[in-house]
């Protein structure tokens, strides 16, 4: 779990994580609602093609719609081997599901926070509870 929410936070820990997969990379990432339109293409480029396994999600969507802002993050990914799944737990739970031996799953975009925030509310969320709930399902 990762607070790297710019592209070259992610560009640096996939790349860093790379170094400890012994076989495939598997990234979880999004991009926040009311920020920089501009570096969501580029944030799906990175994430795709440093990744085995990309799955996009959404990382506060704020007052914006997490599907479009997903859309304009999948715009800028050239390959063809990555996920769109809007719910962030759904998306954790899938990539760890996903994972096998000496497969690294990165989470990134929300690092230590521990709360989601959308249009009309902030909920309680932390990437790191999600990942324990689904590892301890997936045994």
């Amino acid at each position: 779990v990762d607070y790297a929410h710019t592209p070259d936070g992610l560009e640096n820990v996939l790349s860093t994580a790379r170094g400890f997969t012994r076989n495939r990379l598997i990234a979880v990432f999004g991009c926040g609602g009311d920020r920089d339109r501009t570096k969501r293409p580029v944030m799906g480029r990175i994430g795709t093609e440093l990744s085995d396994l990309a799955i996009l999600t959404s990382d506060n969507p704020r007052s914006e719609d997490p599907e479009k802002i997903l859309a304009e993050v999948a715009s800028g990914v050239e390959k063809t081997s990555f996920r769109m799944i809007v719910d962030r737990a759904e998306a954790i739970k899938a990539a760890i599901e996903a994972a096998g031996p000496g497969d690294v799953v990165v989470i990134a975009g929300k690092g230590h926070e521990d709360y989601q925030i959308f249009k009309d509310r902030t909920i309680h969320f932390d990437d790191r509870e999600e990942a324990r709930k689904a590892l301890k399902c997936s045994l």
